[in-house]
């Protein structure tokens, strides 16, 4: 995977390219001895990066809690432009040519202090496929209800940090199981959010389909795709409504959906080894939603 990387900090506000074959990252940067950062990923299709300012609001909320200098808007929208006009080629999909692009602000060393990275790269063609394909889901304690880390401004609780070695622990240990993703629960059984995805689930009531995803107060960490859908869904009429959920509701739906800004929607084909009904007809319709933001 060829990477092309933009770096912003005092010296270069509207970015620097950098030789991604050359050493970038000193050994005493904290944003990666530490996981002492923030980051959010983005989906561009065609140079054009979708839902950029939301994503710049949750990653201007990440670096507020972490008391970290968000370089200015302007700064990130010229350094994602040079980033996505050095890029190479972009993944051909039914959307068009597809990158990952991925900002980034670490603390830095205790010499240089923070900066900002822009990372644009081909999104994986495995990515791409599990739109179609969809995923098997494992479900997962997460271990204790992260509604109790609001309280508690240094659990960073809703911060996309750079600390994401349980994410991956999480995923590599489903897969191990044949799956290829975990949707964690509270003590209390109650669906939270996946390991990193948003979820969605379809329910027909009587002549009317609605969407149900968690309730966003619990700690979730809010999805700019499933934001993105549930606006596409109220536009068109439909209902929509916002947990609590619980397994049985998800094995027993008229459809669950897990969303990301690179992935957008994959359908979940079995939940721990269940299989679930799927509707490649409504998972059209989601995708419509989408198409547009």
């Amino acid at each position: 995977m060829t990477l092309t990387v933009v770096r912003i900090d005092q010296n270069s506000p509207t970015g620097t390219v950098l030789d991604a074959s050359t050493p970038m990252i000193r050994i005493d940067d904290e944003g990666y001895t530490r996981g002492d950062g923030v980051f959010e990923t983005m989906l561009a299709v065609d140079g054009s990066i979708r839902k950029f300012d939301l994503h710049l609001t949750r990653l201007g909320n990440s670096a507020r809690l972490l008391h970290l200098p968000n370089p200015s808007e302007d700064s990130w929208r010229s350094a994602s432009a040079l980033a996505l006009e050095s890029a190479g080629n972009g993944t051909p999909s039914s959307l068009g040519a597809e990158h990952t692009v991925k900002l980034l602000i670490s603390r830095g060393t205790p010499e240089e202090g923070p900066y900002g990275l822009v990372v644009v790269s081909s999104v994986p063609e495995a990515t791409i496929a599990q739109r179609e394909e969809g995923v098997k889901a494992l479900l997962l304690p997460r271990g204790h209800d992260p509604a109790e880390d609001t309280a508690y401004p240094w659990l960073l609780a809703g911060a996309k940090t750079l600390s994401y070695a349980v994410n991956m622990a999480v995923l590599r240990h489903v897969r191990s199981l044949g799956a290829q993703e975990a949707i964690f629960t509270a003590s209390d059984r109650r669906i939270l959010e996946a390991a990193t995805s948003s979820v969605i689930m379809a329910r027909q009531e009587g002549d009317r389909l609605r969407l149900f995803t968690p309730e966003p107060n619990r700690g979730i960490l809010p999805g700019t795709t499933q934001g993105a859908i549930f606006q596409g869904a109220r536009e068109a009429g439909w209902d929509v409504g916002f947990g609590p959920l619980y397994p049985t509701d998800l094995m027993e739906s008229d459809g669950v959906w897990l969303t990301s800004s690179v992935r957008l929607l994959a359908p979940v084909t079995h939940l721990n080894n269940q299989e679930l009904v799927l509707n490649p007809g409504l998972t059209g319709e989601l995708m419509n939603f989408l198409r547009s933001r």
